[in-house]
């Protein structure tokens, strides 16, 4: 009778096993939103990323403008750091240093979402993609910063080029950087926008794009938090390959402890695209056929 049991107890343990490995199998091959990859594109897990942000001084958190995935992310992100007792400083590109005014009333509950809409130049997909960001600044009292440099500046770069702000008033000299910008245009990625715009424009056209990433980074080291790090929410091509914003971080501040996380999409969650590997110190990957908020 003992023999019986025995096989028995025997059966039933490989049928428990053969259960699980199937099991391991199936959400092996589940559908998968995101995966985490370090700079030399190995495994590692949301866990390994939030440890690395608290001690950062500043996170630049690339993104898809139009990744739910990412927009989601981001406020994770600042939802752990909260439940790790650290209280960042938060920024965007999405929103423009001449509307600081009344994104902290917005904070400060003094006005509505319609007045912030009215009042500030808000991206199309503001409410969709970025308020979720607003309203957790506001509901934990953090300060969120309106980094990038208003948008008739950058157009102003692009028709007279960086020298040409010098002509500007002392107010609107209030939303930019200290004059005269510095501008490498043999970066890698100035240089790649101004191969891609066939020469059209010249030097202005990354001139356009340095005045954003200086005034990002302006703006980032003018409210640097004290033993909290400063979580800032761009484009990726801002802040990838350690250039752009990142670039000028260091100008300003060269021991600057920086965290970058750069993104891309593709099918296979499994590995990374080795051209994306090392972009930045972590890369986000989600699912090419995510749906898109806009």
């Amino acid at each position: 009778m003992k023999y019986i049991f025995s096989i028995c107890t025997i059966l039933f343990a490989l049928d428990g096993f053969a259960q699980a490995r199937a099991l391991s199998r199936a959400l092996a091959d589940s559908p998968r939103a995101y995966a985490l990859f370090d700079d030399a594109g190995k495994p590692v897990a949301w866990p390994d990323l939030l440890e690395t942000a608290r001690e950062a001084d500043v996170v630049l958190f690339g993104e898809y403008h139009d990744d739910p995935i990412m927009h989601w992310l981001q406020a994770e992100l600042i939802r752990d750091l909260l439940g790790a007792d650290v209280r960042p400083t938060l920024g965007a590109e999405m929103l423009e240093a001449d509307d600081q005014l009344v994104v902290d009333e917005f904070l400060a509950g003094w006005v509505s979402d319609d007045k912030l809409k009215a009042a500030a130049n808000l991206w199309p997909n503001h409410f969709t993609d970025y308020h979720p960001l607003l309203e957790l600044a506001k509901a934990y009292e953090l300060p969120f910063i309106a980094t990038n440099v208003p948008r008739r500046y950058a157009s102003y770069v692009y028709q007279h080029g960086l020298t040409g702000l010098e002509e500007l008033s002392e107010e609107a000299k209030a939303f930019l950087p200290p004059l005269p910008v510095p501008f490498d245009i043999n970066l890698p990625g100035y240089n790649a926008m101004l191969a891609m715009g066939g020469g059209h424009g010249g030097e202005t056209l990354p001139m356009a794009q340095a005045i954003k990433d200086a005034t990002m980074a302006h703006f980032i080291l003018s409210n640097l938090p004290e033993g909290a790090p400063f979580i800032h929410f761009n484009g990726a091509y801002h802040s990838q390959d350690g250039e752009g914003i990142g670039w000028y971080l260091r100008q300003g501040q060269p021991d600057l402890d920086i965290l970058s996380i750069h993104v891309h999409m593709q099918s296979d969650m499994s590995a990374p695209d080795e051209s994306e590997v090392g972009r930045g110190d972590f890369l986000l990957v989600t699912h090419e056929r995510m749906t898109r908020t806009h």
